[in-house]
This record gives C-alpha cells, sequence and structure tokens, in this order.
C-alpha cells in the first residue's frame, strides 16, 4: 500500500451554508458542493495546500452524519489518506488483521473511490482511504 497524502479532513455539521462562512471569512473558496445520495450526504470541499477540507451535512434525519452529530457534536468525522490502489489497500489491511469498515471500494464524493477503515483498529479514529 502506498500513501500518496492526507486527501481531505471530514467535518460534521448541522448546516453547511453557515459553516461555509468561516472558512470563507479565512479566504478559503469552496469549489462547490454535491450531494452524495448513497452515503446520505451533502459535500462541500475547501482546498487547503495539497489537501482539503470537507464539510459535511446530512441530507436525512437517520442519516450517519446526524447521527454522528447526535452522538458527538458537531466538529472533525474522518480522516481521509489518499492511497494509489484502493482495493491493493484493502486487501494488505484486511490481511494485517484490520478490521474494515468497507471491504470493497463505495462511491464518494468527486467520483473517488472511497473506503472506510474500524475506529476500533485505528486507536478511535475513523480513517478513510480515497482513490482519485
Amino acid at each position: 500500500m502506498r500513501i500518496l497524502k492526507i486527501d481531505h479532513i471530514g467535518i460534521a455539521v448541522k448546516n453547511l451554508a453557515e459553516s461555509a462562512k468561516l472558512y470563507e471569512m479565512l479566504g478559503i473558496q469552496s469549489t462547490g458542493s454535491e450531494v452524495v445520495a448513497e452515503q446520505q450526504v451533502k459535500v462541500s470541499f475547501f482546498p487547503v495546500g495539497d489537501s482539503e477540507i470537507e464539510l459535511l451535512e446530512s441530507t436525512s434525519p437517520d442519516g450517519p452524519i446526524a447521527r454522528y452529530i447526535e452522538k458527538n457534536g458537531e466538529g472533525i468525522q474522518h480522516l481521509a489518506l489518499r492511497v494509489d490502489d484502493i482495493e491493493a489497500a484493502l486487501e494488505e489491511l484486511k490481511a494485517n488483521g484490520i478490521r474494515l469498515i468497507d471491504e470493497k471500494p463505495r462511491y464518494g464524493a468527486g467520483g473517488a473511490k472511497i473506503a472506510f477503515v474500524h475506529p476500533k483498529s485505528t486507536g478511535g479514529i475513523l480513517l478513510e482511504l480515497s482513490q482519485r
């Protein structure tokens, strides 16, 4: 597995438009918003250097982000690492006994292939693997 960079940091928010104002005030402009229906989320990316900040707003009261906010409040929800070959990365992690949420990649925002590693295997951090 080859990790190329920190792809983005995902931040769960109740209101995407309101939360975006802070980053815009800091001079960071969004590349636009996108709804990922499969994940019941609306996202907006804010490029910072070679990485991005991803704001995530639930599109459903029982979606994963809504449940996360209900339990933990707004804030950092995941850390995403860009890999060169997500299928190979998942196989390597699985072979090393790392618990996965996704054993196969799924569709992510911006057309990325993504998969999540279970926080019980990462010291409590929801880790996303991303291939673009």
